[in-house]
């Protein structure tokens, strides 16, 4: 019968725990701050799985595209090079139709044309990141306004009411003003995570690019060329 009891107790404790945790989370005097930091979390969310899916494809490779590239300038075909680049879709065909349309000229000025169509390639890869590194920084400042905020308003009710001094009340105020800061940092740090896991992303990108657009300057660069 007692072991039962105090299977009970500490249920209730359990759920009492819980619910005062959301409680918290949601207490009126702390929503202004948690709604921003809510919508925070949902727009990185939203722009890691964009970015993550608009990277995937960019990264994935065609062996064969290079080599048909190859062929084709080979044979003096410079037209159906063109043609099969537009008709590719990814960051590397763009820039290589860059520099196919403008064979013929000094390999100095392709190569410049090829760099700046990389530019516009990596600004579009690098869409809304900035977003996310933002969010990283200002999302921990924005939990400690609510915290400070709140550690005001409680000092002030004790400051008005110096011969009433309700302990749990006060406590309940401070818990609540806390719980900004957590949240603060949790999206923080999902944000600074996010952030650097396509940094990352978008470099192993860019080393792929840089690689072969080297290989088809090499292959203008070819004796007969």
């Amino acid at each position: 019968m007692n072991m039962q009891f105090l299977l009970l107790t500490a249920d209730a404790a359990a759920t009492t725990e819980k619910t005062s945790f959301f409680s918290l989370v949601f207490a009126v005097s702390s929503l202004w701050i948690m709604i921003p930091l809510i919508l925070m979390l949902l727009w990185v969310i939203y722009v890691f799985i964009e970015r993550w899916l608009t990277l995937s494809n960019a990264a994935k490779e065609d062996p064969n595209f290079m080599h048909h590239i190859r062929d084709s300038i080979h044979e003096g075909r410079i037209d159906t090079a063109y043609t099969l680049c537009k008709g590719n879709g990814s960051p590397l065909s763009r820039m290589i139709a860059k520099g196919i349309s403008r064979i013929g000229k000094p390999l100095n000025d392709i190569s410049t044309a090829i760099e700046n169509a990389g530019q516009l390639e990596i600004q579009r890869l690098e869409k809304r990141l900035s977003t996310i590194a933002t969010i990283s920084g200002i999302a921990p400042m924005v939990g400690f306004l609510g915290t400070v905020v709140g550690m005001v308003q409680a000092f002030s009710e004790m400051a008005s009411h110096p011969n009433n001094l309700n302990i749990s009340m006060l406590s309940e105020g401070i818990y609540t003003a806390m719980i900004t800061t957590v949240g603060g940092l949790i999206v923080g740090i999902i944000a600074f995570v996010c952030y650097n896991i396509l940094v990352s992303k978008i470099s192993q990108i860019v080393n792929m690019l840089e690689a072969k657009t080297t290989e088809f300057l090499d292959l203008l660069n070819e004796p007969g060329k």
